[in-house]
């Protein structure tokens, strides 16, 4: 897995970047198929956003959270990410296999 992390206008620390992969390592346990992951850290004003898109075998799964503190922004953007990350391998497992299987046996 290759992790790619992008800062506009504020600086990616070793302690912010340290979080991040923690957060994300969190998220990528639930798949094994993950190949790359792009995470953008943003401030405006106030406001502070945190997006992500990870790339599971073809597919993009993206997320984005905005709260008033980074470290929360990636909590929530971890909390997003590992839910749909979750939904998403749900989706593939194959309900049709056990009636394709007994339509045999007929």
């Amino acid at each position: 897995m290759q992790l790619n992390l992008t800062g506009h206008h504020v600086d990616i620390t070793p302690a912010l970047k340290d979080y991040v992969e923690r957060k994300l390592d969190r998220v990528i346990r639930h798949s094994d198929q993950v190949m790359d992951v792009h995470c953008i850290l943003t401030v405006e004003k106030l406001q502070h956003k945190a997006e992500a898109t990870i790339l599971l075998n073809g597919t993009k799964v993206y997320a984005d959270a905005i709260d008033a503190d980074m470290y929360a922004a990636i909590d929530a953007l971890a909390d997003k990410l590992d839910r749909r990350v979750k939904k998403h391998k749900e989706k593939r497992s194959d309900h049709h296999a056990e009636e394709a299987l007994r339509a045999r046996s007929i």
